[in-house]
């Protein structure tokens, strides 16, 4: 498989970005890193779709350079079969009026589903492959390189003014700052002047008959009054039924029972008396 691309960028940066494994896998489409930190930076999952098919390669890629080129050594197996792949491409950087000129030559070696598939499929999935690595590879190396943080420098000031070691501490700029003496806040309101002679006024307590009444006063009732007072609306008890003992009921039905047989006599008697 051959395929030449040209970008409009020095071929100096260009070689710093393909050397670098770290910006490589950035450049890699499809390609996830592993949460192994022990694992290089160009270890493991990488998607390649080919044809209607997306295959899941597990494994490892290698950066060498060679006579001025720079070859790339991978391997892998299928994450979903006993398929497996080996991939040698080499990147040859060929100066150009305003830019660089790549130009890959890769051979591929597979066994499983990107073996079945056809030659014209895998060569449109490496040529779409290259172009995508392509344009990753022009946008990372147009970006400028952060510069390294210069080390801080020691002041004179801080070390001992004799350039002796006699055990006795100079002193410095840095501890005089920190132990000077903090001027006081302006906005403290116990600074003002004759703050510290003023005489402080406390309220007087309430007496406890007047404290009552407030108390009374305010809620409506006292205290004691709320807590033995019976509830109301809706907690307010239900009164129990009265009940009717047999002695009550007794005492009305005696007496009108004598009259009816008081009655009852006077009549028997009437009767006789008009035979």
């Amino acid at each position: 498989m051959e395929h030449e691309v040209f970008v409009p960028v020095p071929a100096e940066s260009l070689r710093a970005t393909l050397t670098d494994p770290a910006r490589v896998v950035r450049c890699v489409p499809g390609l996830q890193r592993d949460a192994d930190a022990e694992a290089g930076p160009l270890t493991g999952r990488l998607k390649v779709r080919v044809g209607g098919n997306t295959i899941t390669y597990r494994g490892s890629l290698r950066v060498v350079e060679r006579d001025g080129a720079i070859t790339y050594e991978g391997e892998g197996t299928e994450a979903r079969g006993k398929g497996s792949a080996e991939l040698s491409l080499t990147v040859v950087l060929t100066p150009v009026a305003e830019g660089t000129s790549l130009g890959f030559t890769g051979a591929l070696t597979a066994v499983g589903r990107l073996a079945d598939a056809t030659d014209e499929a895998r060569s449109t999935a490496g040529a779409k492959l290259l172009d995508k690595f392509v344009q990753a590879l022009t946008a990372l190396s147009e970006e400028p390189e952060e510069p390294e943080a210069a080390p801080e420098e020691v002041s004179e000031e801080a070390t001992d003014d004799d350039g002796v070691d006699d055990g006795v501490e100079e002193p410095s700029a840095r501890s005089a700052v920190f132990d000077a003496p903090l001027p006081p806040s302006p906005l403290d309101p116990l600074l003002d002047e004759g703050f510290a002679d003023a005489p402080i006024d406390f309220p007087a307590p309430q007496p406890a008959a007047e404290a009552a009444h407030a108390r009374r006063t305010m809620i409506g009732r006292s205290a004691e009054e709320v807590d033995h007072a019976p509830p109301r609306g809706r907690y307010a008890p239900v009164p129990a039924p009265e009940t009717t003992s047999a002695g009550a009921t007794l005492r009305w039905i005696a007496p009108a029972a004598a009259l009816a047989l008081a009655s009852a006599v006077v009549v028997s008697r009437a009767l006789r008396r008009r035979r």
